[in-house]
């Protein structure tokens, strides 16, 4: 299990002595990368017996188009920007706030892939 509590080990070194178990609210979890592809849907229970929708591949994204103020469902070709970290651009990954190459021209990520299962962007100019 991949924990968010403290680690087992000091700065220095030196053990921690275990106080108790592991518990579902230390839970933590793999950055989703969501990437270009046929789509793949992953989900995964989280607190409160939520369920969380991960994309893990997609090839299409919900585009807003500001001037005709419609959505309309487009292909995404390329991830052409992503300020999360500039190494995602090559492998194709989509975060929030990543700009994509479509159909209807570029576009940012408004919506968070990994957590909401959904790719929703703005067209820019």
């Amino acid at each position: 299990m991949i924990t968010q509590a403290r680690p087992k080990r000091k700065s220095s070194g030196a053990r921690y002595h275990d106080h108790r178990k592991k518990k579902f609210y230390d839970a933590g979890s793999m950055p989703t990368l969501t990437k270009i592809g046929k789509t793949k849907i992953k989900t995964a229970r989280v607190k409160g017996g939520i369920l969380k929708v991960r994309v893990l591949l997609n090839d299409d994204a919900n585009v807003y188009d500001p001037k005709t103020k419609k959505y309309e469902k487009v292909k995404i070709k390329t991830v052409v920007e992503n300020p999360a970290n500039r190494h995602f651009i090559r492998r194709n990954i989509i975060t929030k706030g990543a700009v994509i190459d479509t159909d209807k021209g570029k576009a940012r990520v408004t919506s968070r892939p990994g957590q909401e299962g959904t790719i929703n962007a703005v067209l820019i100019k």
